[in-house]
């Protein structure tokens, strides 16, 4: 089993929604910069599927790393790593608790966007969805992310974000569309004019869309 190394492994995760042992899905939901697991959380009851079971990880200090996502990767440890491994801990636990990996999704708003997105490419299988709301692949201009070549099967990927978001730069929104779709996912990618750094109605909709679908296949978790 996977365990959470580095800064953040020994911090809490908080979980909502359906309980694990009877849930249809479950949603690894990760929190922004200088933010919390219930910051994240308050997007549940926008969101308003019951049969979902919810885990929000805690970052050290509130923040997974220190610099831009876009800043050289060296820059950003031990915290990059350590965040990566964290979430690597939850989905190898929800695996072993019986959910199959088409049936966890990644979500995550700005700081735990990138990360979403960043995990699901290093870490490529058929998830039930990747949300990447405000953010994109980390790594530092220039990357090709050539290296990365197992197929995503099929996962739907939600790309959301601001047209003029002051952290993230639309065309790194692009580039993550790019890799995620070379990589056989199936990409919905919207930017959205003049919008501020938040998560609009829209990508609420995207977001249930995403999970109607997860809640619907089969086969479905075996009961225990």
């Amino acid at each position: 089993m996977a365990i959470a190394t580095g800064p953040h492994a020994q911090q809490p995760i908080v979980g909502a929604g359906a309980p694990l042992k009877s849930a249809g899905a479950a949603m690894i939901m990760v929190h922004g910069r200088n933010a919390s697991p219930h910051n994240i959380l308050g997007l549940i009851d926008l969101i308003h599927r019951p049969g979902v079971a919810c885990l929000a990880p805690a970052a050290h200090g509130g923040t997974w790393y220190p610099n831009s996502f876009i800043s050289p990767r060296e820059s950003n440890e031990p915290g990059l790593s350590s965040a990566l491994s964290v979430i690597e801990s939850l989905v190898t636990d929800l695996i072993a608790r019986g959910f199959p990996t088409h049936k966890i999704v990644l979500l995550g708003f700005s700081q735990g966007a990138c990360l979403s997105a960043e995990f699901a490419i290093r870490h490529p299988r058929r998830y039930g969805g990747i949300l990447v709301l405000s953010g994109g692949l980390i790594s530092a201009p220039g990357t090709t992310w050539k290296d990365v070549t197992t197929s995503l099967a099929g996962t739907p990927v939600f790309l959301g974000c601001s047209d003029v978001d002051g952290h993230i730069p639309k065309e790194r929104v692009i580039e993550s569309d790019a890799v995620f779709t070379r990589l056989g996912a199936r990409v919905t990618r919207t930017l959205y004019p003049g919008m501020g750094h938040l998560v609009n109605d829209d990508e609420i909709v995207e977001v249930q869309a995403v999970l109607d679908e997860v809640l619907a296949s089969s086969p479905a978790r075996p009961a225990r």
